[in-house]
């Protein structure tokens, strides 16, 4: 797991300062402490901060070919370069070194930038081609590894994270307005923008071709459903669900240095940590954390239950409203774009304890709910479509239909009773704002009217619109499974697992979203992931003769970090110093005395603890980057 970073100048005539590169490379240090290099000649210049993790003797970078003429800098894992590196050995090929970042460059060698569909890990690249005079940068099928870069007409900068472009004097640092209403809208940012005008995101499954004066951007890999699911009845998708499982755990542990596993007490890291614990030749290190003062969502006790069933060194950390408030402007600056993510303080400390335990390598069980349909959402929307197509769009006949529910199946599914008249595309902008259908009112009380008027110039929901149309023919779980894989999971969920654990200079890795566990996921029939009131069926069938019960069949929680009482408490002072101050950022976009009534309505126990955070992170995001 390393950083990345360089300049290209379009004219060859001018020469990248060797001192921009290596400014650059400060920035992005604590990604890579082990060592650091860089090769600038002429117009291109490349820079690698490294955290070593697979030969740790001979792996530096920047690394060339054998000639000099093609130099890559990586970040990443490819978990199939043994196989790979027999292949091109076979071909001729030499190699001074046994990492998978030679691999890459020899790869490309033989296929040119198609050479990333033959990758399998998690990865973000840029590869100079000195012979042909174009750069190559590329990033993941799935979007683990960061990749920015900007594209100043005269010069491309790229980067693993956005401070280290901004090294460059040359770069403007001008908010993107319309990113702040996005953000409001999903929590996140989906697509490409970032909150820095100009300034963007590679996305998932592409790759950028920049030479001359012009760069272009290619996708090499969309999430598939077939249009005729597998044949495999539901015992044999189970088996060859584990045989899957069982490879790509046994994958993601290869290391030089000590691999653990991040247990948040669910399903998903515990069938982790069970393929693990099953491959590995000591007991493993495992992590997990708690929150001070707050019992009532402890996941303590299920990761202690996971820790003695496989035998594992645990360690546990304990944090308060103090750690919390402390290290929200660490956040900001680490994270850089603006995610509504209060657990990514949480697995900073988390990934913070085992780095001090010298474990550099954590697995985790990210993923499991965007492969196998694990959120209540997909359940509960599911059921909405199939009561439609029974009632069809009368409200009066579909409220009859959920009185038949049950008192426990209506208070699941009765919020989703204002939906009934509406397309799925229109209320499913992400599975942050589903059921949140005043939003667009609440929205237009808290922006200035200049704002509104702004933002009437374009449409904010353009991007998942378009995604859905993709996929229009399909069965609505997979429909929604792959707007959240395109949005929720590569802008949210990896975003903030990169940054976090990056920020302590720990290497994560998420054996679930192996693209062939994603594929084979998408092969299924949509009963063998959620059916009636069961979600993620045949991961569950999966891991049933090996994750203790307790696990298996407890509700699904998330990861509850306690924030929404520390912000009406511990952080109230906090909370109101920097969204009511005078000087506020906020005051161009959001009224003051809507702020001002948004934390009255908070403080009384209304849940907008969400809208509260988003505030925050825009205020903290706007005095550091601006």
């Amino acid at each position: 797991m390393c950083g990345i970073c360089g300049k290209l100048n379009f004219d060859r005539s001018e020469p990248v300062e060797i001192g921009l590169i290596r400014s650059m490379m400060d920035l992005i240090h604590h990604r890579g402490p082990d060592g650091g290099g860089h090769y600038v000649s002429g117009q291109i210049g490349i820079g690698h901060r490294r955290l070593s993790i697979i030969d740790l003797s001979t792996g530096d970078q920047p690394m060339s070919n054998e000639d000099g003429t093609i130099w890559v800098v990586y970040n990443g894992e490819i978990y199939n370069f043994p196989e790979l590196r027999d292949e091109l050995i076979k071909r001729g090929h030499t190699f001074k070194s046994t990492t998978d970042t030679e691999v890459i460059i020899h790869q490309y060698e033989e296929r040119g930038a198609k050479c990333v569909e033959s990758f399998r890990g998690m990865f973000a690249f840029a590869l100079w081609d000195g012979a042909k005079k174009t750069l190559l940068l590329a990033r993941d099928r799935v979007g683990i590894k960061p990749l920015y870069y900007v594209n100043r007409g005269g010069s491309l900068l790229f980067s693993s994270e956005i401070k280290s472009i901004l090294a460059d004097p040359s770069v403007d640092k001008r908010f993107n307005y319309r990113a702040i209403d996005r953000f409001f809208t999903y929590h996140y940012l989906p697509g490409q923008e970032t909150l820095l005008e100009g300034i963007n995101k590679l996305e998932p499954g592409h790759y950028l071709i920049a030479r001359n004066d012009a760069i272009e951007i290619r996708q090499y890999w969309d999430l598939q459903f077939p249009d005729v699911s597998t044949n495999w009845s539901f015992n044999e998708a189970v088996s060859n669900l584990r045989f899957l499982l069982r490879k790509t755990v046994k994958d993601h542990m290869i290391s030089d240095v000590p691999v653990g596993v991040l247990l948040s007490g669910g399903v998903d890291s515990t069938g982790v940590l069970r393929y693990a614990a099953e491959q590995a030749e000591q007991p493993l290190h495992t992590f997990t954390i708690g929150f001070d003062g707050h019992q009532f969502a402890d996941e303590r006790p299920y990761a202690r239950l996971a820790s003695k069933r496989y035998g594992t060194r645990h360690q546990e950390i304990t944090m308060s409203a103090g750690d919390f408030q402390n290290f929200l402007p660490k956040y900001v600056w680490h994270m850089e774009e603006p995610v509504c993510e209060p657990p990514a303080v949480a697995l900073y400390f988390v990934s913070q304890l085992a780095r001090e335990s010298s474990v550099k390598v954590l697995l985790s069980g990210e993923g499991g709910d965007e492969a196998f349909g694990g959120y209540q959402t997909y359940r509960n929307l599911v059921l909405l479509e199939k009561l439609k197509a029974i009632f069809g769009p009368a409200k009066g006949l579909l409220s009859s239909g959920f009185k038949g529910l049950g008192d426990a199946g209506w208070r699941r599914v009765a919020p989703y009773g204002l939906l009934i008249d509406q397309p799925v595309s229109d209320y499913y902008l992400s599975r942050t704002r589903t059921r949140d259908v005043q939003f667009k009112r609440f929205k237009e009380s808290l922006y200035t009217g200049e704002f509104i008027k702004f933002l009437n110039e374009h449409e904010e929901h353009e991007l998942t619109r378009a995604l859905f149309k993709k996929v229009d023919q399909q069965p609505l779980l997979n429909r929604l499974l792959y707007i959240d894989t395109k949005t929720w999971l590569p802008d949210d969920l990896l975003i903030k697992a990169d940054k976090m654990t990056m920020a302590t200079s720990v290497e994560l890795r998420v054996p679930l979203l192996d693209y062939q566990v994603l594929e084979f996921a998408a092969s299924l029939p949509a009963e063998y992931k959620v059916r009636g009131w069961a979600t993620k069926r045949i991961l569950k069938a999966a891991l049933s003769e090996s994750v203790p019960r307790e696990i298996l069949n407890r509700p699904k929680t998330g990861f509850p970090v306690p924030y929404e009482t520390w912000l009406r408490k511990e952080l109230r002072e906090f909370v109101s110093d920097h969204l009511l101050s005078e000087t506020s950022f906020l005051s161009s976009f959001f009224r003051k005395s809507a702020v001002h009534d948004l934390l009255k309505s908070h403080q009384n126990g209304d849940k907008v603890s969400k809208e509260v955070f988003c505030l925050l992170v825009l205020e903290l995001l706007s005095k550091t980057f601006r």
